[in-house]
């Protein structure tokens, strides 16, 4: 059978795999700290029709000789999740935050630990600042040396119902996630302070869901610590982070990917006409 009928579905192949993902892009462009990913490709193993031969080999006078090797076809390398940062969506609300930098906010699932840059927030009726999906936002409580023990729930619940006589009545975030409560009788008192983490390789994280990562074998482990400590970024309140999906490229891969597939398609449909025509070389 011919080997450029089998390239060419290794190229259907990993073309249909560049369309979902640019359409998953597409279908993310307006979705808060979605992170856009990318198809790399490579090409499989060649089979070697001949060997190098070093000058003189054949014979003196008779020069060197390259390999001669067939392509046999593409393979998905990998794919990539790109990290610059999204464009920034105003929106007032106090408990809504974007990281400025690198990293991540430190979430909890049930007892698993997971990574956002969506930072739509809120605080929920028991007292705890949860991401929409219900995963609570990790932190440190107020106090010396909070920052060098391990992030627990941010809640407010302790200081809303201790205070009933001194009600909060506002509270801010401020650039190193020191969560600020405002009380009825003029003070103020840190709440919580949010955390942040990064990592070694953030190509690494695995996507989730959510838009959530979980660490992998690849990405290190987090390093999670105060913002703007570090190499971790500074937090803006009353804003997010939008997503980094360049539509313009994206229709531009997409195109790309889509004459991608019509080529192997006529490779196949080409590669079927030589078959028809050797098999009716006898008639």
């Amino acid at each position: 059978m011919l080997r450029s009928l089998f390239a060419a579905i290794s190229g259907l192949r990993v073309n249909q795999t560049m369309i979902d993902v640019t359409g998953n892009n597409i279908a993310n462009a307006n979705t808060a700290g979605y992170k856009s990913s990318q198809t790399v490709f490579q090409d499989t193993l060649s089979q070697a029709i001949s060997g190098a031969s070093a000058p003189g080999a054949q014979g003196a006078g008779r020069g060197g000789t390259n390999p001669i090797q067939v392509g046999l076809g593409v393979q998905l390398a990998s794919t990539t999740t790109s990290f610059t940062q999204g464009s920034t969506q105003l929106t007032n609300n106090p408990t809504d935050m974007m990281i400025n930098g690198d990293g991540f906010f430190v979430t909890k699932s049930g007892n698993e630990t997971l990574y956002t840059r969506a930072g739509a927030f809120r605080f929920d009726a028991a007292g705890n600042l949860t991401a929409p999906n219900g995963n609570i936002v990790q932190g440190y409580v107020p106090g010396p040396g909070a920052e060098g023990e391990a992030p627990v729930d941010i809640t407010i619940a302790d200081i809303v119902t201790s205070d009933a006589d001194n009600p909060m009545t506002s509270y801010s975030v401020g650039q190193d996630g020191v969560i600020t409560g405002k009380f009825s009788d003029g003070t103020q008192r840190p709440l919580g302070q949010v955390a942040v983490a990064n990592f070694a390789n953030p190509a690494g994280l695995e996507k989730v869901g959510g838009t959530s990562f979980r660490p992998s074998t690849n990405s290190g482990e987090a390093q999670v610590g105060s913002p703007g400590s570090g190499r971790r970024g500074t937090l803006t309140a009353g804003s997010l982070e939008m997503s980094n999906v360049d539509l313009a490229q994206e229709f531009t891969n997409l195109i790309i990917a889509q004459r991608g597939f019509q080529a192997n398609s006529r490779v196949i449909t080409t590669s079927d006409q030589v078959l028809e025509e050797l098999v009716n070389i006898k008639r």
